[in-house]
């Protein structure tokens, strides 16, 4: 007599992998979102070492930002521009700007959480609940 599978077998079967697939795919959503997070940090944390050289050249932060977003032009404007868009590419809600004389600020919504990644001139490179002021100097908190 031989042996062989019932309907009911492999119908069982199928639906545990669907259900294992599923859950899968569910933790891949969570872990690509983290990895976009990571990547706006990352940018950021890159905007910050600018930041130092632009202070270093020129003595202020004003080439750093502008028009509540990061400043495409300049010395170091093609930098900027590059993160700018890779911070974009990787779903952020935006980016707000602030650059005046000794002080700045710069933040970044990020994808997983419902935080912004924020950096400032006084050394801040926090998650945060709000963004950077884009007409006056608030420190991140």
């Amino acid at each position: 007599m031989k042996k062989a599978f019932t309907l009911i077998e492999l119908l069982i079967v199928i639906a545990i992998i669907g259900i294992l697939a599923g859950i899968v795919l569910v933790s891949l959503t969570g872990a690509l979102k983290k990895g976009k997070d990571s990547r706006i940090q990352a940018d950021l944390q890159q905007v910050k070492n600018i930041a130092g050289m632009i202070m270093s050249d020129t003595g202020k932060y004003d080439d750093l930002c502008s028009g509540g977003d990061l400043s495409t032009s300049g010395t170091y404007g093609s930098q900027l521009g590059s993160l700018r868009s890779d911070i974009l590419a990787q779903g952020s809600g935006g980016i707000a700007c602030y650059a005046s004389g000794t002080e700045y600020c710069v933040s970044a919504r990020l994808v997983a959480t419902s935080g912004v990644f924020c950096i400032d001139s006084n050394g801040n490179a926090l998650v945060t609940s709000t963004a950077c002021n884009t007409t006056s100097f608030t420190p991140c908190k």
